[in-house]
């Protein structure tokens, strides 16, 4: 870039000035550039040449301005004017390189670093991949806010912390007074790391990814409808007589309702559903509906598809970071399927009441199903398939039951996250009868931080000699790729997989999850054995089935998942 720079002397360029509000272009040429500074010396053209002139910004005012820059401008306030020639095209791309630095990468406390290509890996690499997540729609819409706000909160206690430090370097440092700037220097210090911390958090994909972020939910209840009644809303592309008949025969009989019911009909389940009132009931009639929006179900009602799943279809077309969102206090979803396409927080996101998923398939092409803190989901005899993320987010203090599912082919089958810096209560958690198969990472994945009691326990088992992680029949570690992206500090060898062989898989996959959960919740005992032998059986403990995360787990079978059953992310909370 330092060549292309170079070339920039008597380059015409554009430099800009605000004036009463508005933005004025004007013509100049670079006549030298200071390198230290990336500061071009800028002579204006012959004849003064400007997009906006007018009484109140003339020559004059504009060489005046200049004066007080001493003809200095930065680099990334510069234009370079186009030339059908090409002369000047590599300079234009190295200016703009340089603006694409300072308003996207660079930070005001990165002058702090020292080292260059240490901070090429910290710095620039992660939050280069973020910027292009955001412009690919691959973070939601609500963590990209959040980011612009730690940014912007810590620019501002920054350039506070810069002000008291200075002050404190050219005072006295005995009086009093600078006493207490020194306690409110440190304050601002500590504010400012943590804030950076967060930043730091949403940078790395790897973390922004397993620890995740509370979402607030701002949909409105209806509540009951004025008149209080309850309507039950039909769906359907195109009605004939035989259907009509049979949806009279099976919803709508006198001895299955036992009263009159008022129907609307529909050919949009998305415009049925916002007519829904608390109570209201949906029922879809098979056919293919593609729907260009995010079903938001703000009250108690029930949706329900008429027919066999892959038979009533509701596909999503169009951006956006959700495509069912519950907020209601009792929802029952059932006998459709979702089909999901650009949807970055995922198929079906709860964020507070209770949400049934019935009998219902799910085909997801980025994340799959979260429930969120504080909501409670019930998923039953459902398929749930091709999530980029995990095909379950359970989100501390939620309630999540799930009997009977299909979860498969997604980046892992559960993930139960955790929130860096914040304390919740864990979530309960109800597996029965599930089958979680080929995904690509392990079938459950707990992310924990890590606490004193672990590298107590880490350094103890080290002096004894046993430095050798836990092996699992078909992977090294369950979160080998992890450990690719977490700095050396965030790392622990506590990555525990266990692999029985000797009895089936189905009682040894329900026994890992209890083990290792464990050890999680309680934190009141050590990690079982190490395994007897090379296809060694992890001994059973009466407690296991008894920890306070998992109600119940009977009867799941995991299978062909591509780094285990099961696994733990350690995070830091503190680096």
């Amino acid at each position: 870039m330092g060549m292309c720079i170079f070339q920039i002397f008597f380059t015409p360029i554009i430099f800009c000035f605000m004036s009463d509000l508005k933005l004025t272009r004007i013509l100049s040429w670079v006549i030298d550039v200071e390198y230290s500074a990336l500061k071009a010396v800028v002579q204006l053209s012959e004849p003064f040449l400007c997009e906006l002139r007018d009484s109140t910004f003339t020559l004059e005012c504009v060489q005046e301005l200049l004066g007080m820059k001493e003809h200095k401008i930065l680099l990334q306030e510069l234009w370079v004017v186009y030339d059908e020639s090409g002369e000047f095209d590599h300079t234009a791309l190295a200016v703009e390189h340089v603006r694409f630095f300072y308003q996207c990468i660079w930070r005001t406390w990165d002058e702090e670093e020292d080292d260059d290509f240490d901070y090429f890996l910290r710095c620039v690499e992660p939050r280069l991949k973020l910027h292009y997540d955001i412009l690919e729609h691959r973070v939601p819409s609500g963590l990209v806010a959040n980011y612009q706000n730690y940014l912007s909160q810590c620019e501002e206690l920054y350039s506070k912390f810069l002000h008291v430090r200075n002050h404190l370097s050219s005072s006295d440092l005995d009086s009093e007074v600078e006493n207490v700037s020194m306690v409110e220097g440190l304050k601002l210090y500590e504010e400012i790391e943590h804030l950076k911390r967060k930043l730091k958090l949403i940078e790395n994909p790897l973390l922004r990814y397993v620890c995740g972020y509370q979402k607030y939910s701002s949909l409105q209840a209806k509540g009951l409808r004025p008149t209080g009644a309850k309507i039950t809303h039909v769906v359907s592309s195109t009605m004939v007589a035989s259907m009509l008949q049979s949806l009279i025969r099976d919803k709508f009989c006198p001895q299955s309702c036992g009263e009159e019911q008022e129907i609307q009909f529909h050919n949009d389940p998305l415009a049925a559903l916002n007519a829904c009132y608390e109570g209201d009931r949906v029922i879809i009639c098979p056919g293919h509906y593609v729907v260009d929006g995010v079903f938001c179900i703000a009250d108690s009602v029930e949706l329900e598809g008429y027919g066999l799943p892959d038979d009533i279809v509701i596909e999503k077309r169009g951006k956006g970071d959700n495509f069912v969102d519950c907020t209601g206090d009792n929802i029952r979803i059932s006998s459709l399927k979702f089909v999901q396409h650009d949807a970055v927080e995922g198929i079906l996101n709860v964020h507070h009441g209770k949400t049934t998923l019935e009998n219902c398939v799910l085909q997801c092409e980025t994340a799959g199903v979260t429930v969120q803190t504080s909501a409670e989901l019930l998923m039953k005899n459902s398929d749930l398939y091709g999530a980029k993320g995990p095909g379950v987010a359970i989100y501390p203090g939620s309630t999540c039951t799930l009997l009977g599912n299909g979860i498969h082919h997604c980046k892992e089958g559960i993930l139960i996250k955790n929130f860096l810096g914040e304390h919740y209560d864990i979530p309960k958690i109800t597996m029965v009868n599930n089958m979680i198969h080929n995904n690509e990472g392990c079938g459950v994945v707990m992310v924990r931080p890590i606490v004193p009691s672990d590298v107590k326990d880490a350094s103890a088992e080290t002096s004894k000699g046993n430095t050798q992680p836990i092996q699992s029949g078909n992977g090294t570690a369950c979160v080998e790729g992890f450990r690719q992206e977490l700095a050396p500090e965030c790392l622990t060898d506590e990555l525990e997989l266990y692999e029985q062989a000797e009895i089936s898989e189905q009682t040894e996959s329900n026994y890992k999850i209890a083990l290792e959960l464990m050890v999680t919740s309680a934190k009141k005992i050590q990690l079982e054995k190490r395994r007897l032998s090379e296809r060694g059986i992890t001994q059973a403990d009466d407690n296991l089935m008894s920890q306070e995360m998992f109600v119940s787990i009977v009867g799941n079978q995991f299978k062909w998942n591509g780094k285990g059953s099961f696994g733990t992310f350690l995070f830091c909370p503190d680096s």
